[in-house]
């Protein structure tokens, strides 16, 4: 009962006024982020982090932290500038969605 009690509150505090939706932030990835995070968010280029995968409040986190300067970055701070809350919560909806696995060599 108390856990569903926090998830209940998490999801209220994540998004009350937009619910995220992972298609349209398919739609935004593919058009901005595809470059270097890759179309599935694994990446493209080696200094470019896989985000395929990871969970949505972390996404949502450093990606406001990069369009307030908190986390400055040259490249990402210029795309994550004009993102609203609700582009950003999309787009941790879309890559959070994603499953990746591991293979343990």
């Amino acid at each position: 009962m108390r856990t569903s009690l926090l998830m209940a509150a998490a999801a209220l505090s994540v998004g009350a006024a937009h619910a995220a939706d992972p298609v349209v932030g398919r739609t935004k990835a593919n058009a901005v982020c595809a470059v270097c995070h890759g179309p599935t968010g694994m990446s493209m280029v080696p200094n470019a982090p896989h985000l395929a995968g990871q969970p949505a409040i972390y996404l949502v986190e450093q990606l406001k932290n990069y369009r307030s300067g908190k986390r400055p970055h040259e490249v990402m701070g210029v795309i994550a500038k004009p993102l609203t809350d609700a582009e950003i919560e999309d787009l941790a909806a879309w890559y959070s969605s994603l499953q990746i696995s591991v293979q343990i060599p």
